[in-house]
């Protein structure tokens, strides 16, 4: 049996441990929010880390926790999620972040987390433990938010070409220059509700477990909401420069209309996401929508070798911190218990 006072501790800790991935995924991710506001050159680096870092913390006041009760309650069987659990399943994203911040690949810390879910479940418990709609929901928006990402930000860039069409370049570019600091400040509030929500979710789940939460509350304690969103707006301060090159420079490059189009049609496939309570990739979001806009340009403008690369991390993301995940559930068996 584990005492009162080991108990108090292994959650603390877990809880500091998923607070650790919520700011890794505001610094790995912080590269979505900024890279086509400072690749058009519209802010300086640091001006941008703070616009972003502040709208993913406001967004604590514009969406409801629809995500955070689909990772607190929905992928995993009820009485399945132990503390055990929740240490494979943080470890298994971490991992993934690191090694993907680490090469510069602009992977998914979202879909990291529901890997580390899914093979900590499937370790202790098989397929059973899981709960086949809310995986299949959240996988099935692998493929979906990008693909809505790619055909907004499209739309937009024929819509303005067409609207603007006896415009000035000079003038479109100035025009634009301003608009891009709305479409950016969207985007990073919808990066904020979604993704700040998937740690609110753990957490939730794991206090749950721990017989702290009541299972039909229907909202996480306040200080677990705060902590959260603070923790993701700390970790987008610190950027995740190895990422803004790839996603701002490497795939095609950007001017102000084109960052405008491809953060407002990825601000609208998070909100609309949010709004269903679907944990989505915000990375994947941001890539699909600026590969539809250099494609409105002409097919050689997008660099599909690098955004291949970027597809197989997509790939390999849930697989691989799965595994890790696997791993680590086995081995906090012997460390807490």
């Amino acid at each position: 049996m584990v005492s009162i006072e080991t108990g108090f501790w292994v959650i603390a800790m877990l809880v500091v441990l998923a607070l650790a991935f919520d700011f890794m995924n505001g610094f790995h991710d912080a590269a979505n929010s900024i890279a086509t506001v400072v690749s058009t050159g519209v802010l300086k680096p640091q001006q941008a880390i703070l616009f972003a870092a502040f709208f993913n913390v406001v967004a604590v006041f514009v969406f409801e926790l629809k995500v955070a009760a689909t990772i607190g309650k929905g992928i995993v069987m009820p009485g399945v999620v132990d503390h055990h659990v929740v240490f494979g399943a943080l470890v298994g994203a971490i991992f993934w972040n690191i090694l993907t911040w680490w090469q510069g690949i602009p992977s998914s810390s979202s879909h990291a987390l529901i890997g580390g879910i899914v093979g900590a479940v499937i370790a202790k418990s098989g397929a059973g433990g899981l709960i086949a709609a809310g995986v299949w929901k959240t996988v099935a928006f692998i493929l979906v938010s990008p693909l809505l990402g790619f055909a907004l930000a499209s739309l937009m860039m024929v819509a303005v070409a067409h609207l603007f069409r006896r415009t000035s370049p000079l003038r479109v570019d100035n025009w634009f220059r301003q608009l891009q600091l709305v479409s950016a400040g969207l985007y990073s509030l919808g990066h904020g509700g979604n993704d700040a929500q998937k740690t609110i979710g753990i957490v939730w789940m794991l206090l749950i477990a721990a017989g702290h939460v009541s299972a039909s509350a229907r909202m996480p304690p306040g200080w677990v909401i705060w902590a959260c969103y603070i923790a993701i707006g700390l970790g987008t301060l610190f950027g995740g420069w190895r990422i803004v090159k790839t996603m701002g420079q490497r795939i095609t490059k950007l001017k102000p209309v084109g960052g405008f189009c491809a953060e407002t049609g990825g601000a609208i496939t998070l909100f609309l996401a949010t709004g269903l309570g679907i944990p989505v990739s915000t990375t994947h979001t941001i890539t699909g929508a600026i590969v539809g806009v250099g494609s409105v340009r002409s097919a050689s403008a997008v660099r599909w070798g690098v955004a291949a690369n970027i597809v197989w991390a997509w790939v390999f993301t849930i697989p691989a911190s799965a595994f890790v995940a696997g791993l680590f559930y086995w081995l906090s068996l012997s460390m807490f218990r």
